[in-house]
């Protein structure tokens, strides 16, 4: 799944780059979404990102395009990885990439088995 978003004033830090912490809740919600749209009957929390390396920074006006591709899928979890890219994919420079984990929960919160059926 790929998506975008355009750095606003907003975004920035006081330095004026992207803020780490936007980015890393955009990586969030986009590998949520993912994850969500594959699986559309699970109810998905972050459990965790692996290494969160920013390779540049990132100025207002750009725009980022979040690519999100699954790397596992186990019983009660699954993995994206997670690319942000600068400008048009794959031609545009990699900014950032981390792996999210998500784990299924029921109401409860805990931990439930992935119905495979709906796997793309």
């Amino acid at each position: 799944m790929q998506t975008h978003r355009l750095v606003v004033t907003e975004d920035l830090n006081q330095y004026g780059f992207l803020f780490g912490g936007k980015l890393l809740s955009w990586v969030d919600e986009a590998s949520f979404i993912a994850a969500s749209l594959e699986f559309p009957d699970a109810r998905f929390v972050t459990v965790g990102m692996d290494k969160v390396e920013f390779r540049h920074s990132v100025k207002n006006g750009s725009i980022l395009a979040i690519c999100c591709e699954r790397v596992r899928l186990g019983k009660t979890s699954v993995s994206y990885e997670v690319k942000v890219y600068r400008g048009k994919v794959p031609d545009g420079e990699i900014v950032f990439s981390t792996r999210v984990s998500f784990v299924n929960i029921d109401t409860a919160g805990q931990n439930v088995a992935i119905e495979k059926d709906h796997v793309s």
